[in-house]
């Protein structure tokens, strides 16, 4: 079994989907985890946006990069410039993958057009995630 880290800036949001629908996708071929540089707490938002669609990251933690160090990661993927910029060095022989997703969270305008951000931003983290599975985790 595979082990994969996502790693975004806070571990609120991409990485929170992210980890969310690997973990769908993945099934029993990988064990999944997500951090952050720093820890902003799940967002309610990404909570939401994900139940719409089936998955439960309800109880998913924000979670900093450190507390990872001894795991021996196969793949790291970041899911945003700033963290694939100021990624602490640890020890891996992890292949790294990037894809930049905008954040949601600094969607703007009103309720609705803020959660349409959320879910197109959803959207595209779960392609990504479903296409990163087939190729990776077989």
């Amino acid at each position: 079994m595979k082990n994969i880290l996502v790693l975004c800036t806070g571990n609120s949001c991409r990485s929170q989907i992210a980890e969310g629908y690997l973990r769908h996708f993945a099934g029993d071929k990988a064990a999944i985890y997500s951090a952050g540089i720093e820890t902003h707490g799940v967002n309610p938002k990404a909570i939401q946006v994900m139940a719409e669609d089936g998955i439960d990251i309800s109880r998913h933690t924000s979670n900093n990069v450190g507390e990872y160090a001894d795991i021996p990661f196969d793949d790291v993927i970041t899911v945003c410039d700033n963290a694939k910029e100021n990624c602490p060095w640890f020890p891996t022989t992890a292949e790294r993958f990037h894809h930049n997703f905008t954040d949601p969270a600094r969607a703007t305008g009103t309720a609705g057009q803020v959660m349409d951000k959320f879910r197109t931003v959803r959207d595209e983290i779960k392609a990504y995630a479903e296409d990163f599975v087939k190729t990776h985790c077989n």
